[in-house]
């Protein structure tokens, strides 16, 4: 976030809390790009081949055209209203300002092209200081209804940290996924940790009862997740204490196998006596992101997932970019209804927690045996956890996880994809309110079984699997 942000980043005068898209849309919510910068550290660290001969290839297609897919059509066929904040976005995605790209069209982009030019002969530094930092900052405030509070200096101070993965035992494996500021990890290994208590191999992926505890461990997860988890650089946090294993059984004796919980608060993780704000799981935030899962014949595994927050981000175009509305991700009223402040709230050089939930697992032999991670908001959690059960549990196929109708609960209610909505009853006899609607996760992921390697990618989105 910018050095001069503060809680009340989304707060109006008057006091009333902005809208989603009132605060995504412009550059209110754009935070630092970091994405570049991370790359450049993992280059010194790893690196082999040179950015000029790894970057060939998306300056050569952003000469050259990529092909608009038909669901980028259709997502943009949405998105026209919101296309406002800024005339160069519209313009690239809308050529006569109503109609966006055709799908099947090509599309170029030598404003890109260029920009990535610079930096493989002057390096990221050039992303982050000159003319491209003016360009971003004028982009940023040109708006001054949605002016956002990002400066050069931000742009310029920016570091990259280097964090602990978050890893647990589930059934003898180990699955390791990211630590805070994404909640991604602890709240994974929390869900799974609870639904470890029970039978789900006897009960089988057809037996609602499965699902049914899936859901309720994802539920008491979420509440910890919502209470207490956010930059660990700005805020006290117990952090892996939550993954404390008498903590975790306390929590799963709170699941009845045959009713949900009237009231799934918070609990309260050994060494740790205090609360921040209670924060609340705002289901109206729709999702966005990316993720790629690697191995390669080295032998080196990847699992990352990047964002620019919601589709399109901000709306802002610069230099053939788009710009992030990533700090949407911060709680958007700060306070809870005593006044005090949220784990999550927004803060000076503060990162928004996320819910990336990039992850890698581990036989009983300790060898790779899965990559995996997904985008979609705040219900990756889910889509990665249903996943890991699916396949440790269930022993399905990688192919079938991925087809798998998407079951995930993040506090208020059970959501369903529509694929799978003849499943509702069996949910609301259990007692619970369904939520039936689209749900667009892009999961990726490899399976590792001797020298054999499986590759997936969830069928809902434009991903590939492949290799050589």
């Amino acid at each position: 976030a910018p050095d001069n942000a503060g809680p009340h980043l989304f707060t109006k005068e008057g006091g009333k809390i902005m809208g989603f898209y009132e605060a995504g849309n412009g550059g209110r919510a754009v935070g630092v790009p970091g994405t570049l910068r991370l790359l450049e550290k993992l280059h010194e660290w790893e690196g082999k081949t040179p950015w000029a001969i790894l970057l060939k290839p998306t300056i050569n297609k952003s000469r050259e055209g990529f092909t608009v897919t038909n669901r980028m059509h259709k997502m943009l066929k949405k998105e026209v209203s919101r296309f406002e904040a800024d005339t160069e976005a519209k313009l690239y995605f809308y050529p006569d300002t109503i109609n966006p790209l055709p799908a099947g069209s090509e599309k170029t982009n030598d404003d890109y092209a260029d920009i990535l030019t610079k930096i493989v002969k002057e390096g990221v530094d050039v992303f982050y200081r000159g003319e491209n930092a003016q360009n971003m900052i004028e982009k940023i405030k040109r708006n001054k209804k949605k002016a956002g509070l990002l400066s050069v200096e931000d742009l310029s101070d920016y570091q990259v940290k280097e964090r602990v993965p978050v890893c647990g035992d589930y059934r003898g494996y180990k699955v390791c996924s990211m630590g805070q500021p994404s909640s991604g990890g602890l709240t994974l290994l929390m869900i799974l940790g609870m639904v470890e208590k029970f039978d789900l191999k006897k009960w089988g992926s057809k037996n609602p009862k499965s699902w049914h505890v899936i859901a309720e461990a994802s539920r008491l997860a979420f509440a910890d997740r919502n209470q207490y988890m956010g930059d660990p650089d700005k805020i006290k946090t117990p952090d892996i204490n939550l993954l404390d294993e008498a903590y975790i059984a306390e929590r799963a004796k709170k699941i009845n196998p045959k009713a949900p919980l009237l009231n799934a608060s918070a609990g309260m993780p050994p060494n740790w006596n205090e609360k921040s704000g209670a924060g609340e799981e705002d289901l109206t935030k729709p999702p966005g992101t990316t993720h790629i899962s690697i191995v390669d014949r080295y032998g080196n595994i990847l699992s990352m997932t990047s964002s620019i927050q919601n589709a399109f981000g901000s709306r802002v175009m610069v230099d053939g970019y788009l710009l992030n509305n990533q700090l949407t991700d911060f709680e958007f009223n700060p306070s809870d209804e005593n006044g005090v402040i949220k784990a999550n709230a927004a803060d000076a050089r503060k990162r928004p927690r996320s819910s990336m939930t990039p992850t890698i697992i581990f036989d009983p032999k300790g060898k790779p045996f899965m990559v995996i991670g997904s985008a979609g908001g705040s219900r990756i959690i889910g889509y990665v956890a249903q996943r890991v059960i699916a396949a440790i549990d269930w022993k399905m196929s990688l192919k079938n996880t991925m087809k798998m109708p998407n079951i995930v609960h993040r506090g208020k209610k059970l959501e369903l994809e529509s694929i799978g909505m003849e499943r509702a009853e069996d949910f609301k006899k259990y007692g619970h309110p369904v939520l039936i609607g689209e749900m667009n996760s892009g999961l990726t992921a490899i399976q590792l079984t001797g020298d054999t390697l499986i590759g997936a990618a969830d069928p809902r989105r434009d991903g590939v699997a492949m290799g050589e």
